[in-house]
């Protein structure tokens, strides 16, 4: 585990228990309990950091072996398998402690139902489920891919986890044809990031047969979870021969290699950019509930600001006033929101406020001149040129009321920047997912997986043209939750 990798990990424990000790210091009941199950979100994820626990679940089709699999990795007999197919009707989870390591690891192994036994619709939930509450990724085959699987492994790689195909019970096929087996999956793994067509060719043997469709992962090992028993011939001291059964012990060292492997090369980044997703849904939860909760709190503070500009606009007979006037006040609006509702500003809050701002500027003035008409000057002359008491009557409310209606855009706005951009404060969940995975060593699984990342948090590809929400940066502070009394009216 790398230097820069581990700093990262421990910013996003601090980020974590920050985030929980300001939302759960709040003497109102009403906000606690509304707010109850995102603290439980991210109190988990925290807890999960703090243990080091490395969740990896296990896909596959039924009497594919991935009970046994799991328990050959565990050197224990804990799930129940047997000749009869589908023993395991709900996902079922047994832990793990890895001995010797130089850091205490813990890792839950979850063994999910026979892909095949669940409908389409039931099994693709159940799929993103477990996927998306994982750390990495094993699917269990046995011999030719069917669609079933080829569709599943598609649905568990839109989770972003490290995926390792596990061709399970490879002692049913002689040794020679073990390298070739590998060889034609590892070319197909090729061909899909290339981008080419699948091949054609599809011999019976299956050490000679191009599978098709191609294969979505990262790593593929070779285990025998329960080798089929051998016979064997046994000599006695008095002469006799006789022949008997024996299992071989499992062949599973390489699996277990490779799981350890990835998690000592990167499993605090998985397992901090998985809590980060935890806790990105939380805020967004959270924030969205403070919207809601204090919606009543800001239209009353927007009407109040309206009626500031409004009366400012429609009083002053200078144009440049008028424009500086409802800047000033509709920025002193945006930064009032944002303090009501404990959310902080980012610099596409600010672009939006400019953009609605300019609009509504544009409306301000084109109603200066239309109050003219109104009032009956022609529109030869602004409110400070008009001729009559009519004329500047006309003009002023056309102002006000445009003034009114810009506003009521930037407070709108400014909510749904505020909720959108609820993530990207300095400890925000998007802007440490951002700087943990330009961290990302190269080589590693998520350096191969970095570009879906950032598409998930909204940053799109490295070499991506549109604007980079990265390139936000916090105006106010963190989000903090507004005060108890704002909630309990």
């Amino acid at each position: 585990m790398n230097a820069p990798q581990s700093e990262q990990f421990e910013r996003v424990r601090s980020s974590l228990r920050r985030a929980i000790e300001q939302l759960g210091t709040r003497d109102s009941q009403r906000w606690n309990a509304l707010i109850q199950p995102d603290l439980d979100r991210l109190a988990g994820a925290l807890d999960k950091l703090d243990r080091f626990v490395v969740r990896i679940a296990a896909f596959g089709l039924v009497s594919r072996g991935k009970s046994a699999v799991l328990n050959a990795l565990l050197g224990e007999h804990l799930l129940e398998t047997g000749p009869l197919n589908g023993l395991t009707r709900l996902p079922r989870s047994v832990r793990w402690h890895p001995p010797g390591r130089d850091r205490p690891i813990e890792v839950e192994f979850i063994d999910t139902p026979g892909l095949d036994e669940i409908d389409g619709e039931s099994r693709a939930e159940l799929s993103r489920e477990v996927a998306e509450r994982s750390d990495l990724i094993l699917f269990i085959t046995a011999g030719d891919l069917t669609q079933v699987e080829y569709a599943a492994l598609r649905t568990l790689r839109q989770a972003h986890k490290p995926l390792i195909l596990v061709f399970n019970k490879i002692d049913l096929f002689p040794e020679t044809e073990r390298p070739a087996i590998v060889e034609r999956l590892r070319s197909l793994m090729q061909l899909e990031a290339a981008g080419q067509p699948p091949p054609t060719h599809r011999p019976n043997n299956p050490a000679e047969r191009r599978w098709d469709p191609f294969l979505p992962v990262d790593e593929i090992v070779l285990a025998a979870a329960e080798p089929a028993p051998i016979q064997v011939r046994e000599e006695w001291p008095d002469g006799r021969v006789t022949y008997g059964w024996e299992s071989p012990p499992p062949e599973i060292e390489a699996l277990r290699s490779a799981i350890l492997a990835t998690i000592d090369r990167e499993g605090e980044a998985l397992l901090a950019l998985n809590a980060l997703m935890q806790a990105r849904t939380a805020q967004q939860t959270i924030a969205q509930k403070t919207l809601t909760h204090l919606r009543d709190d800001a239209e009353a503070q927007t009407w109040r600001f309206i009626q500031v500009k409004a009366v400012i606009v429609a009083l002053s007979p200078f144009v440049l006033l008028d424009a500086i006037a409802a800047v000033l006040v509709d920025w002193f609006l945006v930064r009032s929101l944002s303090r009501l509702y404990g959310l902080p500003l980012v610099r596409s809050a600010w672009q939006s406020f400019w953009k609605t701002g300019l609009v509504s500027l544009g409306a301000m003035l084109l109603g200066e001149v239309g109050g003219g008409f109104l009032g009956g000057n022609d529109g030869r002359s602004l409110q400070a040129g008009s001729d009559g008491f009519s004329g500047y009557l006309g003009a002023a409310l056309v102002q006000a009321a445009a003034a009114a209606f810009g506003s009521l855009a930037i407070a709108k706005t400014t909510r749904s920047s505020l909720e959108a951009g609820c993530t990207w404060g300095d400890d925000g969940p998007d802007t440490l997912a951002k700087d943990l995975l330009d961290f990302v060593e190269p080589g590693t699984v998520l350096h191969q997986l970095r570009d879906e990342w950032r598409s998930r948090i909204g940053l799109g590809g490295l070499d991506a043209k549109p604007t980079d929400p990265a390139k936000t940066v916090a105006i106010v502070p963190a989000p903090k939750i507004p005060p108890a009394d704002k909630l309990d009216k």
